[in-house]
């Protein structure tokens, strides 16, 4: 499938289904949390067992990314998008009717490994369907609207529908929407692989790096209540280590590379990653120190947080169209740099807000990281994909998927880290007469979590302005076609 090969209508129209399946997928991971209460009181559960229902999700998403990204390069990425689908179906099904924690982890996992087939296939499909330029640019804007829209949604449809459906529905809602994607694909979308190479699969590769990236998120999953000087987070830690240089040395030798060292010499794409990977860091870090702060600190009104939230959905999706719209006119480091900032700013204000007081800091904060974080995603995204070759192109999107899903892992252990250290700290002077934190312990160790993501935000601010500053390339090219587009594309062709 190639570009030319589709009328503009048709693009948006498997922009269109393959959005669908990224937003359920994105909704569902989100609507998960606001479930998990009901989930522990039917299954009858006590300690942290519930937890894993969310850790072997992110096990199997993250460190599968990379190989199926390159899986659909190589089988064909319309077959291995089905594929994927039909697994997810199934899997919902499974963790709706699960009888047992166990049964639901599993199935949990399965999902993860769905979503891990189904993303970079998607999103490579999405690059090859748009040009390299202003149309790929907006089709981008769009998918990262769907994505932050689709993951404060899930927060707030999760509850809704616990309440009236009961938690199976949080999954089972996939059941029908999955089915549809599958009714529709095979005629909206058209098969596209890569014909000029071999079928061979790179094995060796895929049992080094696979495995890497599992322990990683693992050992990165424990760092809140083991530490990062646990032996066993320093022996996993280690194993990781030699797993990926047993992984450059195999791929180094390996006639068909699972990726191929030549296409990481890309300034954009490295820059796009890391970009990417920081901006997970800074956004989970800042989600989950949200949530424990205004469940622990704040103490206010549920509809109140439930507004400031829905307003962070809106401008999260208003700062990925409205970036993407403007990278033509400045450069792509200047617009991701602009983003960095919003979401420095956003962090900043959330430090200001006292125990018990006042929340009206807090829709400012949250409108200046909503917009912030669509506008560095979607800028990280089209660095990380500029420049890609259609054969490489899902190897690409995994790569992409892969670094944004490590660094939310690393922010929210990271941040839920030092918040305990500080709180900790501050309460070991001081208790409450029930010998818990004191108010001013729980307020000090959030601020400083969320001191920790505008750090983060920092790094991803020096970050566009050295690897994406330059108008050179990308943003040249970004130009080019943005004027040859608008001089020829037809105002009544436009979504």
């Amino acid at each position: 499938m190639t570009t030319s090969d589709l009328s503009q209508t048709r693009r948006w129209q498997v922009l269109a289904l393959l959005g669908t399946a990224f937003f359920m997928t994105i909704l569902d991971g989100t609507s998960l949390l606001a479930a998990l209460p009901a989930i522990e009181g039917h299954l009858r559960l006590h300690g942290p067992a519930i937890q894993w229902t969310v850790t072997a999700y992110a096990l199997a998403f993250s460190g599968l990314l990379l190989l199926c990204g390159r899986a659909a390069d190589l089988l064909g990425r319309r077959r291995v998008f089905i594929a994927g689908m039909v697994l997810r179906v199934v899997a919902s099904l499974a963790c709706g009717l699960a009888p047992s924690i166990q049964a639901l982890v599993a199935a949990r996992a399965v999902q993860g490994v769905s979503a891990a087939i189904i993303a970079p296939a998607a999103l490579s499909m999405v690059m090859n369907t748009f040009p390299e330029g202003i149309e790929r640019n907006k089709a981008l804007g769009i998918w990262g609207g769907l994505g932050g829209f689709g993951a404060t949604a899930g927060l707030l449809l999760g509850g809704i529908i616990t309440d009236i459906f009961g938690w199976q529905w949080v999954f089972w809602v996939n059941v029908p929407v999955g089915t549809l994607v599958l009714v529709l694909a095979p005629a909206v979308l058209r098969e596209s692989r890569d014909r000029a190479r071999s079928r061979s699969f790179d094995i060796p590769g895929a049992l080094t790096i696979a495995p890497a990236l599992v322990l990683l998120v693992y050992v990165i999953t424990r760092v809140p209540t083991s530490g990062w000087a646990n032996g066993q987070s320093i022996g996993l830690l280690a194993a990781v280590a030699v797993l990926v240089w047993m992984f450059i040395l195999v791929e180094k030798r390996s006639v068909a590379p699972l990726v191929s060292f030549q296409s990481l010499r890309s300034r954009m794409l490295i820059g796009g990653n890391l970009l990417l990977l920081i901006a997970g860091m800074t956004v989970d870090g800042m989600l989950v120190t949200l949530t424990s702060f205004v469940q622990q600190v704040l103490g206010g009104p549920a509809a109140q947080f439930g507004l400031a939230a829905a307003m962070m959905t809106v401008t999260a999706a208003a700062g990925a169209l409205l970036s993407q719209r403007i990278v033509p006119r400045f450069s792509l480091g200047r617009v991701a740099a602009a983003g960095t900032v919003l979401l420095g700013c956003g962090c900043l204000l959330l430090t200001r807000i006292p125990a018990g007081g006042p929340m009206s800091l807090l829709p400012a904060a949250l409108f200046l990281f909503g917009a912030g974080m669509g506008a560095v995603t979607v800028c990280a995204q089209i660095a990380a994909l500029t420049g890609v070759t259609e054969k490489d192109s899902g190897l690409a999107a995994g790569l992409a998927d892969t670094s944004f899903a490590v660094g939310t892992a690393v922010g929210a252990a990271v941040c839920t880290a030092v918040g305990a250290a500080v709180c900790t700290s501050v309460a070991a002077a001081r208790t409450s007469a029930i010998g818990g934190p004191t108010p001013l312990a729980l307020t000090t160790g959030q601020h400083a979590a969320f001191g920790a993501a505008g750090v983060f935000a920092a790094l991803a601010l020096i970050t566009a302005l050295t690897l994406l500053s330059k108008r050179s390339g990308l943003s040249r090219s970004v130009s080019a076609d943005a004027s040859e587009n608008v001089s020829t594309r037809a105002p009544s062709t436009s979504p």
